[in-house]
């Protein structure tokens, strides 16, 4: 009888005691031109993460030319007074740089990822791109050529052309909210390198403009760093625009965009609610987690897991524009897919989640598994400077103090169940909601007005 060999394996690991964590706290400098300044130091990150906050919001767009802020914020990598375009890519790259840009309601944000190493050359670059953008003829054509190709691809994008329609919907017509982000094809189509500068001369500037560093600072002076940067930058002084308020009409109704022989139907359910100065913020944000942040939630329990409508449903609050004196608001959605025989049942499953959700609240279960996922992952989601400067960057446009974040996982922690069930139940109430579907109408139309959840009417998908 062969004898067994034994096997001694290595004692199994035990996990180490948990460490504190806290959202790190930033340092607020200013420098000589005006310009605002954030900075983290985190050791060990050695690529840098800069953001620039500049106060051009969309509603600052000339009429006739929205787009016009994208076109420049895309423009800003096109060249300098130094450097043409093509040069100016290759030393972004030569650095081991990115730098985007992107425009949105509060503004326009440049993003520069950098290693500490290089860091020096990457703020030059970056000033360089503030301070004398060359806005060249050709460039611009460019871009509003490129973008003029983006917006059938983006009308052709299920998901796209249902937030296209929502704004439209929930906003005033007058109300730039209610208008495509990155302009029309009318708009665009406007748009040249005199009023790209143009838009640029009226509203970019150090004085009104903020800057977050994070990552690993070591040996940095960054106070003379910046100063031989982005403090070569000079403009006019300016007070801050004032912040329109915001109106939407969530009247319960349904709009069909008719996508004749759709297999699937879009879902794109919102509203207007409360953004982050707003104190039922934190329950808020617990309650529509629970309600459909994750594959567990109630939404996709329901329709992905027990009826199979859907590969997923999700729930979630964006903040639009964010104002201290509470005339900002956030867009509360519920957005998903279905195929489009079972589009009228899946509505209707969703509505009963939301009025059961109302009649019988979340549970302890639901309410202690979302705050695990929200906090517990917090370390994890801000293992990178560019995480971290996003989110001050996202304090600074939103007009929040600087511990908002670090506050606001102490506030989901202490957030119970009832406090998260009433937030839940005021963000979504069933019959205050727009319904967007992107689908077939002449199948779906009818078993969507039997569900009564509003008037229906239909579309062109154009």
């Amino acid at each position: 009888m062969t004898e067994l060999a034994t096997m001694d394996f290595h004692p199994q690991p035990r996990a180490g005691e948990a460490k504190p964590w806290a959202f790190p706290a930033p340092e607020r400098t200013a420098l000589a031109n005006g310009l605002t300044v954030l900075h983290c130091h985190r050791p060990g990150q050695q690529v840098v993460a800069v953001e620039i906050l500049l106060d051009a919001p969309l509603d600052a767009e000339p009429a006739n030319l929205d787009g016009v802020a994208t076109i420049m914020a895309r423009a800003f990598s096109e060249g300098t007074d130094k450097h043409s375009a093509e040069d100016f890519a290759a030393e972004l790259e030569r650095c081991g740089a990115t730098l985007d840009a992107h425009a949105d309601h509060p503004g326009v944000r440049l993003s520069l990822e950098v290693p500490a190493s290089r860091l020096s050359k990457g703020l030059g670059l970056l000033a360089d791109a503030l301070r004398a953008p060359a806005f060249a003829d050709s460039e611009i054509e460019r871009l509003v050529r490129n973008r003029l190709d983006e917006i059938p691809h983006e009308l052709a994008n299920p998901s796209r052309r249902a937030a296209k329609e929502l704004s439209k919907e929930l906003f005033p017509a007058t109300a730039r909210m209610s208008r495509p982000r990155q302009g029309t094809a009318e708009t665009v189509e406007k748009i040249d390198s005199a009023a790209v500068r143009a838009f640029y001369e009226k509203h970019v500037r150090p004085a009104t403009a903020t800057a977050v560093v994070v990552g690993d600072l070591t040996g940095v002076d960054l106070e003379a760093l910046l100063g031989d940067t982005l403090g070569a930058w000079t403009g006019s002084s300016a007070q801050p625009r004032p912040v329109p308020p915001v109106t939407a009409d969530d009247t319960g109704r349904v709009v069909i965009v008719d996508r004749p022989g759709a297999v699937q139907t879009q879902l794109l359910i919102g509203r207007i609610g409360a953004d982050r100065h707003d104190r039922v913020w934190p329950a808020q944000v617990l309650g529509t987690y629970c309600l459909g942040g994750t594959l567990t939630s109630r939404l996709d329990r329901v329709l992905r897991e027990e009826k199979g409508y859907t590969y997923g449903v999700r729930a979630f609050g964006q903040v639009l524009r964010s104002a201290p004196d509470g005339s900002g608001a956030a867009m509360l959605a519920i957005s998903g897919s279905v195929d489009t025989p079972n589009t009228g049942p899946a509505l209707d499953d969703l509505w009963k989640v939301l009025r059961t959700l109302a009649a019988e609240g979340l549970t302890d279960a639901e309410r202690d598994v979302a705050v695990q996922n929200l906090v517990g992952v917090a370390p994890l989601k801000f293992e990178t400077a560019a995480a971290v400067a996003g989110t001050l960057a996202d304090q600074v446009e939103q007009h929040l103090p600087d511990d908002f974040q670090a506050t606001l996982y102490q506030q989901l922690a202490a957030t119970g169940t009832v406090e998260a069930t009433a937030a839940a139940v005021n963000a979504f109430p069933v019959d205050r909601l727009v319904t967007v579907l992107v689908g077939d109408a002449a199948q779906i139309k009818e078993p969507v007005e039997a569900l009564g959840i509003g008037e229906v009417k239909v579309v062109s998908a154009e």
